[in-house]
């Protein structure tokens, strides 16, 4: 990993965190995307070595992701792997700016628009990661209201948006091929992190109780991100999705090749607007 550059978000807490740390140790430059500039400051702190950066961006804002992309352009020629792991859990339904659920604006959106925006600073040898998670198998996706207008249910919504995560990261494979480029989405695993932490529903005190007792720690979450990042030889099973550093099966609606294409469309008309 000695000087390629790592583009990451949701890098300054949680398995994203300890994933930057891992790969600075490795000799990764870190590139980290952050809300706040004094956890940008406190992770930069704790990488190895030298040339690290990071931008400050409001993922719910579709304005915010493609300056965001404009910078991470202008600053780096080549981007060799971006990670795709900011994502938040919301008990409530809030819109954003754009006028998109906050959910699905956070989760997927995000994903889909910082990609795009760097797409022609993927050389080839180049990987995109995206945390999904097995969540995606409690997923009621309803094609007719993406936005969850007419009802919402804070887990669904959630694991819709993780449904989302692989199905796009079927699309991009295709959207890749011939490049020398691959995409992977994973399963981290049940983490004890700051997930569902700013909820004060049932729902996410009972999630917040589990998480104290079965949930792996951070670092167990973060070593299948590390191992897609820095595994050879895998660059054949671009597409698939994995799991504890291997890959896995996900459910049926997951590998459903033409809602992968209309969920690119769809995700390509709300981008640009």
């Amino acid at each position: 990993m000695n000087g390629k550059t790592v583009v990451i978000t949701g890098g300054t807490s949680g398995i994203g965190e300890v994933a930057a740390i891992r790969l600075s140790e490795m000799g990764a430059k870190l590139v980290l995307v952050a809300r706040e500039e004094s956890r940008a400051l406190a992770t930069l702190a704790k990488l190895k070595g030298e040339g690290h950066s990071y931008h400050l961006a409001d993922l719910s804002s579709l304005a915010s992701v493609k300056h965001l992309a404009s910078e991470i352009r202008s600053a780096h020629e080549s981007i060799d792997v971006l990670i795709n792991n900011a994502g938040g859990y919301f008990d409530t339904r809030q819109v954003t700016v754009d006028g998109l659920e906050r959910t699905f604006a956070v989760n997927h959106m995000a994903y889909f628009v910082l990609t795009a925006g760097l797409f022609l600073n993927f050389k080839p040898g180049a990987r995109i990661i995206s945390t999904a998670s097995d969540a995606h198998r409690m997923a009621k996706i309803d094609w007719d209201d993406l936005q969850s207008t007419t009802a919402y249910k804070g887990f669904t919504v959630y694991s819709n948006t993780k449904l989302m995560n692989i199905l796009f990261t079927l699309e991009l494979a295709k959207k890749l091929e011939g490049l020398g480029v691959a995409a992977f989405a994973l399963h981290p695993g049940f983490v004890n992190t700051r997930f569902a932490d700013n909820n004060d529903s049932g729902f996410a005190k009972f999630f917040q109780f589990l998480k104290k007792w079965i949930a792996i720690t951070p670092e167990e979450g973060a070593k299948t991100i590390v191992h897609l990042v820095t595994t050879p030889g895998i660059e054949n099973l671009s597409g698939s999705y994995w799991a504890k550093c291997k890959p896995s099966k996900p459910r049926k609606a997951a590998q459903n090749e033409a809602d992968a294409k209309r969920l690119w469309e769809i995700s390509e008309r709300i981008a640009h607007g």
